[in-house]
């Protein structure tokens, strides 16, 4: 569990709420949600106000989150603060309305926040997915190479944050995201739908993800139920093997596949310049 603050340098500390954020696995988190489902209107006025106290003991300045541990029985325990943005903060986005980038930005140049805890009234619901270049059926083992189609959700209440296109190069130097995909509702059902229907209008040629992995996770009635915990993928998938679905990238596939005699026809029967893709045959660069 973890909360959003934001302190600028006249004074002012609010909170955002707080993101649940249990579906880890290697303590890499997956899919995060706000607001939390288990948390009662008493425990999340005292875990905020703790996170602020934290934030205001040390005189914080900028975006950043106090993550905590909250046990079966109700109890929460300090885990640390992360003095930065997170990953997560499209969902807190979502339902605040506040752009937290913005806000960094402004507080950096030494202007006011501009709002009051008053001002921050969340509404409806939001769930985020991580995309990883990874292999969820290989102990999450990296995967590198070029993405030769992709293809990214849209829709009302779909938002994706990504940084690749079709022909980057996944490299094994960095961290494996390619992309987040949230969604926002009303309540958590329709959240969650969305991103269901997002997920399913995904498609990535080339590197292996953990989209259908995400798809299963979201699928699963605990987490309908909203009964998630740090141990939620050791309970769940323990031996998760893909069974179904990746109609979207086989429909990417075949679009890929149709355009090359399209583009040949319109080079006057020639074939387009090779690129070094086209005779690599099984070898991919990793580096």
């Amino acid at each position: 569990m973890e909360v959003q603050v934001l302190g600028d340098h006249h004074g002012t500390l609010v909170h955002l709420g707080e993101r649940e954020c249990s579906i880890q696995r290697r303590h890499q988190k997956l899919v995060e949600e706000t607001p939390c489902t288990v948390l009662t209107p008493r425990l999340r006025r005292d875990m905020t106000e703790a996170a602020l106290a934290a934030a205001r003991a040390v005189g914080y300045t900028n975006a950043g989150t106090v993550e905590f541990l909250l046990d079966a029985d109700g109890r929460y325990y300090f885990l640390e603060m992360n003095t930065r943005i997170q990953v997560e903060h499209p969902i807190t986005e979502w339902v605040t309305g506040i752009d937290i980038v913005a806000a960094q930005l402004r507080i950096a140049a030494g202007e006011p926040l501009g709002l009051t805890q008053a001002d921050v009234a969340p509404r409806g619901h939001a769930i985020e997915a991580r995309l990883y270049a990874e292999d969820p059926a290989a102990s999450f083992f990296p995967s590198a190479g070029p993405i030769l189609g992709l293809r990214e959700p849209a829709g009302p209440g779909i938002r994706v944050d990504s940084g690749i296109a079709a022909g980057s190069i996944v490299p094994l130097d960095y961290d494996p995201m390619l992309a987040k995909i949230s969604a926002w509702g009303p309540d958590r059902r329709t959240a969650l739908g969305r991103l269901r229907a997002a997920l399913a209008d995904t498609a990535v040629l080339g590197p292996t993800t953990n989209l259908a992995f995400l798809q299963d996770v979201l699928a699963a009635p605990a987490f309908a139920r909203g009964e998630t915990h740090t141990e939620f993928l050791a309970e769940h998938l323990p031996a998760w093997r893909q069974s179904s679905g990746g109609e979207a990238t086989a429909a990417l596939a075949a679009a890929l596949a149709l355009a090359r005699p399209a583009a040949t026809a319109a080079t006057g029967g020639h074939a387009p310049a090779a690129t070094p893709w086209d005779t690599l045959g099984s070898w991919r660069l990793g580096t």
